[in-house]
């Protein structure tokens, strides 16, 4: 009878005495938000391939291993727009080409994710010369909220999640 009453004492005794030793978990490194320099230049001829160009850094250091994604459409049409795939030149260089067959004003989003972190900065390229009165506006309120715009994709390398996630967060900024 005494074993069983220690047993019962004892025991949670030691598992109240083994709950208390907590260590403190480090706290996860968050990858720095890439840098990312748009190098196409904002004025371009018609017919003529054009490099669509960016530089990716992170912490200071060029990135080799990012996917970079270079999004194109005409001014007033973006569902008619276009991903083309970056591929890597040299020291954090990404380059595609494409070709604008008539005068407009374009928009390129330079979709770039670098260790699980994405950042998109925008630009306008003005391709020939166009009538810049029927240049359809493009909404300042949903630009502003997508210039730049930096979101953590937890490492998820799935290009479809990447892009449902860019949806619905454009969604969710309008």
């Amino acid at each position: 009878m005494k074993k069983w009453l220690f047993a019962l004492i004892a025991v949670p005794t030691l598992l109240v005495g083994c709950g208390e030793k907590k260590e403190a978990l480090p706290e996860p490194e968050v990858p720095q938000i890439p840098e990312v320099e748009i190098l196409t230049p904002k004025e371009v001829a018609l017919n003529e391939t054009i490099e669509l160009a960016a530089h990716v850094e992170q912490g200071g250091k060029n990135v080799d291993d990012a996917v970079v994604e270079f999004e194109v459409w005409e001014s007033g049409k973006r569902d008619e727009g276009q991903m083309i795939d970056g591929k890597l030149e040299q020291d954090g260089v990404y380059k595609a080409t494409t070709t604008f067959e008539h005068d407009g004003v374009y928009y390129m989003y330079a979709h770039t994710t670098a260790n699980g972190v994405h950042n998109m900065p925008k630009q306008q390229i003005i391709a020939g010369s166009p009538d810049m009165t029927k240049v359809v506006p493009e909404d300042e309120k949903a630009n502003n909220s997508m210039d730049n715009n930096m979101m953590d994709h937890n490492n998820d390398t799935s290009d479809d999640m990447d892009h449902e996630e860019e949806k619905k967060d454009e969604i969710n900024h309008h």
